[in-house]
């Protein structure tokens, strides 16, 4: 639910901040969704080439930590990446409401729209610990006959995902008024919140049946 995110109300956040890079240049909100991409890029030589070995010579396991722990790790950054973005979503209330910009939809809010770039960043490198995790948890714990299948699996955690964040939207914005059609009278960073809440049960959760996984 969380990673469905950064292609929806992150960057509907994104078009209503200053976007523009030098005179004349506006940057696409969507684009800001490449920093997820680059977060990945920069991160994975990291990983490999400083993470590990610094954690090998801690754990003594050849691959520094277990996919479970790797999985875990990036489920940790992402409820991280979720409180950010509540901060950084009261900030652009704030400033909406100092500039008196609250019933001004249109108007560009004077907010650098690179404020949302941590966020995405902590997105690229949960993404390096949680799907790459995933995808080799599903790839090795399976009989050499069905890896074709846990491949599939993998790839449907993210159809379900984007399916569960739909109903929970939907089932906020009928019981709450933390949505609007203008931004700045919404409440997203509500929403935010409490996607880092069920991330941090889902991770307690995750950590109950992983230390009994086998």
């Amino acid at each position: 639910m969380v990673f469905a995110q950064s292609s929806t109300f992150f960057t509907k956040q994104g078009i209503t901040m200053d976007r523009s890079l030098g005179s004349g240049f506006v940057i696409p909100a969507a684009s800001l969704q490449s920093f997820i991409s680059l977060g990945v890029i920069i991160f994975i030589p990291i990983y490999d080439c400083i993470f590990v070995p610094i954690a090998r010579s801690l754990t003594r396991k050849p691959s520094g930590i277990t996919m479970l722990q790797r999985i875990g790790t990036g489920i940790f950054l992402s409820t991280i990446s979720m409180v950010i973005a509540a901060l950084i979503e009261i900030k652009r209330l704030k400033t909406a409401e100092e500039y008196g910009l609250i019933d001004m939809p249109n108007v560009t809010l004077p907010m650098s729209v690179f404020w949302l770039i941590p966020q995405y960043i902590l997105f690229g490198i949960a993404d390096a610990f949680t799907m790459i995790g995933l995808q080799e948890f599903f790839y090795d714990q399976v009989p050499n006959e069905l890896r074709s299948i846990g491949l599939a699996l993998y790839l449907s955690i993210f159809g379900v995902g984007s399916f569960l964040s739909s109903f929970l939207i939907s089932v906020v914005d009928k019981t709450t008024s933390w949505f609007n059609d203008n931004l700045n009278q919404a409440h997203l960073d509500y929403f935010y919140w409490l996607l880092a809440g069920l991330s941090a049960v889902g991770l307690v959760s995750y950590l109950y049946f992983a230390k009994s996984y086998i």
